[in-house]
């Protein structure tokens, strides 16, 4: 039996995630890509996060990351590998991430004790992550931990990050939500991406985007004017939920007073890269 205070993994995840996640929106990460000969956006993510998983084809990127449209992905890979070879995009990767986190966070805060520390907890519940049917967290988990402390931070939150994603994307399987409803009902929660920046960056068309939305409808959980239901609503909790329940080993690893102390610090950190501009401000939403 867990001994966390409820909930205490997910809001750690909520500030982790961030960190981890905003070299994907930075015209860092895009100048490294580029400087390989990757120009286009979409390319450029499904290189670096598919690359832990070495040159595979089409069929394993759609398989892990769920809600691309297999077609955008098919388009791109297994191509991107015939431009640059997956350890140059890892290493481009980690160049960017590097420039970003001095941008947002600033010389002090990446040699401060607290990014030491946070390097240390962070790696620490990573230690209690599992592989099993979890080929996103298995794949980053098989590469080395960078050295500098921000990045060895970095490191340990694409692990818990991709961790946490692969239990996310067998409890929507449970609930029975396809790639393209699960979009739909999480931009229905207001915190998902706006349909403009999914259907730009996911590959999927209107028409995909208003057919899940119409079976959404169909089973009660999407209103015609697309909220969400009670129904979908419930849904929605009881998916973070199960997901809460299949992520709970790395912070139980860790510890109440490891997770807390973690949340502190990265909290602070995450806050710091939000004032930055990490993330573009009309990417996400309802509209």
């Amino acid at each position: 039996m867990t001994t966390l205070p409820e909930r205490a993994g997910r809001r750690c995840h909520h500030v982790l995630n961030p960190l981890h996640s905003t070299h994907y929106f930075s015209p860092e990460l895009a100048a490294e890509l580029a400087a390989l000969g990757i120009k286009d956006p979409g390319a450029a993510y499904l290189a670096v996060r598919a690359a832990a998983l070495g040159p595979v084809g089409p069929g394993v990127v759609s398989a892990a990351f769920y809600n691309f449209s297999h077609a955008m992905v098919a388009r791109h890979v297994p191509e991107v590998w015939r431009t640059a070879a997956p350890p140059e995009v890892l290493a481009a990767r980690l160049r960017a991430v590097d420039a970003v986190l001095r941008r947002q966070l600033g010389e002090e805060a990446l040699a401060s004790p607290e990014m030491a520390e946070a390097a240390e907890l962070a790696l620490r519940a990573a230690e209690g992550c599992t592989r099993p049917a979890r080929p996103m967290y298995s794949a980053h988990a098989d590469l080395p931990v960078p050295d500098a402390p921000h990045l060895a931070f970095w490191h340990a939150t694409t692990l818990l990050r991709e961790h946490r994603g692969d239990g996310h994307l067998a409890v929507l399987l449970e609930l029975g939500l396809d790639p393209v409803e699960a979009l739909v009902s999480h931009t229905a929660t207001g915190w998902g991406m706006t349909p403009t920046w999914v259907l730009a960056s996911r590959g999927w068309t209107r028409a995909d985007w208003d057919a899940a939305a119409l079976r959404l409808r169909d089973r009660g959980l999407l209103t015609a004017d697309g909220e969400l239901t009670d129904a979908g609503r419930e849904t929605r909790r009881e998916l973070e939920v199960r997901t809460d329940r299949l992520d709970l080993s790395p912070y139980e690893h860790l510890g109440a007073t490891g997770v807390a102390r973690l949340t502190e610090i990265a909290t602070v950190f995450a806050g710091a890269a939000l004032e930055a501009g990490a993330f573009p401000a009309e990417a996400f939403g309802k509209d």
